[in-house]
């Protein structure tokens, strides 16, 4: 839902005073890493975070009431603020052409702070450790603990996708449970189509087979099912894909936006149920934006291994973060490597100081990495070894995810990404596990293996699903 928001901003090249008054009721916060957004990200791309909450709460921080959440199927909470859905929104500074990444919600992926858990628990880590310091501190207003705590789950969210990704977040937008009620309902209700027939009590899901038009609570729990698919998870991911990919068709061509009432359904829609990030140049986005057509904007999942990963948090998704980055890279083109770097890239790099060491144990590594990184345009640290490791690790000063990031992205292997305390502003400790492929062999055993098994894990259909036509799904 967050996608239509930003697709009704840009891709109909709706005049600056519309979406002036279109988006004067929406919450902002401030949540971004140091170095992301502006005109031009410095990385080529703007890469936006898209978030559907399992809120019950509405974007005002205000509750849902009862007779609603009975309506969508949702109950009680239990607990934990989850985000049910999350997808990279991968834009190239050109405006050319737009790749919507999904992640499945039970990916088990590195939490900066908090050690390895699903994906989805990213937010409540950071929210929930946010409102315990707020109240310890003495903070009683409740609008005041969920307002501040929401900013901190977010930004949480947004340092676990940077470092799946590789990616610096330049924009955030984030929708609740109330956005897939209203928002559907709005714009007359989305076409879909089922394979088969499905009747889930968990999520209220019951649809005969073939295409049908749903909103409200029905699209809510189209998009909630995963109980009683073939992949779980990973079928759920499809069937939000092609739901957001229905709306965004919807939107575009079915008068929406010159419909008076229909159009002012939907801005009170994302008014209650939209959250953006603060300082979004929405009339940049919107130029940047305004040439897309639905063929243009494509859907895609991050690569996937074992869909029933046995962790402590139960059965969840296997992510490669290696394999994520080199993902991303092939769908917006651009390759790795020192060549294809520009000159201020290397400049920005010049700033940053990497100390490499060997915890390998191939004998020369450390050296010919800090040469490779030298290449492209860091300046050399300290070379040495460490205790034996099985795992990459990227270490970075407080504040600075985004100078790792770099390192990263340079190193053509795969890495783990951490903040040190004890690192100095402009370093970078890189050690070298076992899991890292010598420069030489262009791609270890271990990392080829690993690599192997990850790509012959289950999936859900390759076909690419755009906003041009009605995908049959699970």
């Amino acid at each position: 839902m967050s996608l239509v928001s930003l697709l009704v901003i840009g891709l109909t090249g709706y005049s600056w005073a519309a979406v002036e008054g279109f988006l004067e009721g929406v919450v902002s916060v401030d949540v971004l890493s140091k170095g992301a957004g502006g005109h031009n990200p410095a990385d080529g791309s703007r890469d936006i975070l898209l978030v559907g909450m399992d809120s019950r709460t509405d974007a005002k921080g205000n509750p849902l009431p009862q007779e609603l959440l009975q309506k969508l199927n949702a109950g009680t909470a239990d607990g934990e603020l989850n985000t049910d859905t999350l997808i990279l929104l991968h834009i190239p500074n050109d405006g050319s052409k737009a790749v919507a990444i999904s992640m499945p919600r039970d990916s088990y992926v590195q939490i900066p702070g908090y050690g390895k858990h699903k994906i989805n628990s990213a937010y409540g880590y950071g929210k929930f450790a946010k409102e315990e310091e707020l109240k310890n501190s003495g903070v009683t207003d409740p609008k005041e603990l969920d307002v501040r705590s929401n900013e901190a789950g977010a930004k949480t969210l947004i340092e676990t996708v940077e470092t799946l990704t590789g990616r610096t977040i330049d924009n955030y937008a984030s929708v609740n449970l109330l956005g897939f009620y209203e928002i559907t309902k709005a714009v007359g209700g989305v076409d879909v189509c089922l394979k088969n027939p499905v009747n889930d009590p968990y999520s209220g899901a019951n649809f005969p087979a073939g295409k049908q038009t749903i909103a409200g609570a029905k699209a809510l729990a189209f998009v909630r099912q995963r109980h009683g698919l073939p992949l779980g998870d990973v079928d759920r991911v499809v069937r939000q894909q092609v739901f957001m990919a229905g709306l965004a068709r919807k939107t575009i061509s079915a008068g929406v936006l010159a419909n008076p009432q229909k159009f002012g359904n939907l801005k009170g829609a994302i008014e209650k149920s939209v959250v953006l990030n603060e300082g979004w140049d929405i009339v940049d986005f919107a130029n940047q934006m305004s040439d897309l057509t639905g063929g243009q904007i494509q859907f895609h999942t991050i690569p996937i291994g074992n869909i029933g990963l046995d962790t402590p948090d139960g059965s969840a998704v296997e992510v490669d973060p290696w394999q994520v980055q080199q993902f991303i890279e092939g769908l917006s083109g651009s390759v790795g490597g020192t060549e294809q770097l520009t000159a201020a890239d290397k400049a920005a790099n010049g700033k940053i100081a990497v100390t490499v060491l060997n915890a390998a144990g191939v004998t020369g590594m450390a050296g010919d990495v800090s040469g490779q990184l030298a290449q492209a345009g860091f300046r050399k640290g300290q070379v040495g070894n460490a205790a034996p490791s099985e795992t990459t690790v990227v270490r970075h000063a407080p504040g600075e995810a985004d100078a790792a990031r770099r390192v990263a992205s340079a190193l053509e292997g795969p890495t783990q990404i951490e903040e040190d305390g004890t690192l100095a502003t402009g370093t970078v400790t890189v050690v070298l596990g076992a899991d890292f492929p010598p420069p030489e062999s262009g791609g270890g055993s271990q990392s080829g293996a690993k690599q192997a098994s990850l790509k012959q894990g289950k999936k859900a259909d390759d076909d690419t699903i755009t906003a041009d036509g009605v995908t049959c799904v699970n």
